[in-house]
């Protein structure tokens, strides 16, 4: 048994706007992590993502990066299998009209009740994500201010 999710979402703007809120810091930290990131996403980089609800902040490998179609991502994650990591894909698809389908898929938990768990919270997590950016990016709404604190 293999766990591993994939959500999605349209945004309304064109895909290097998309692209630019989720490898850029200070947007991030405007709709995401509500703890605070500190450095842009670059490939081979590790950045920091801070987030209230999971206070500490959590190093973030840049594992791959193509400009304005995807980046690959490794973090520490609850019942991860062995290696301790998960590997999230954010894929940006152009579809008209300047608007992008963002596809975001993470693996790599242990196949047991506790990595199940973990992987509905990380499912979450990112739909939240998704929800989040469209606000922010169409309409310069923050939807996670105050949500933890």
């Amino acid at each position: 048994m293999e766990l591993r999710f994939t959500v999605r979402a349209h945004i309304s703007r064109p895909v290097a706007t998309v692209f630019e809120a989720v490898v850029d810091p200070d947007q991030l930290s405007g709709y995401f992590t509500t703890g605070g990131a500190k450095g842009r996403l670059e490939k081979g980089s590790t950045v920091s993502w801070d987030f209230h609800d999971f206070p500490g902040a959590f190093p973030v490998e840049v594992v791959d990066l193509v400009p304005n179609a995807r980046i690959v991502l490794r973090w520490a994650a609850q019942a991860a299998a062995p290696g301790g990591q998960t590997e999230v894909t954010i894929e940006f698809e152009p579809v008209g009209d300047d608007r992008t389908l963002v596809t975001i898929s993470e693996e790599g938990w242990e196949p047991s009740t506790e990595g199940l768990a973990a992987s509905y919270g990380n499912c979450m997590g990112w739909s939240q994500m998704l929800s989040a950016m469209k606000a922010y990016v169409e309409y310069g709404i923050n939807l996670r201010e105050g949500m933890y604190v």
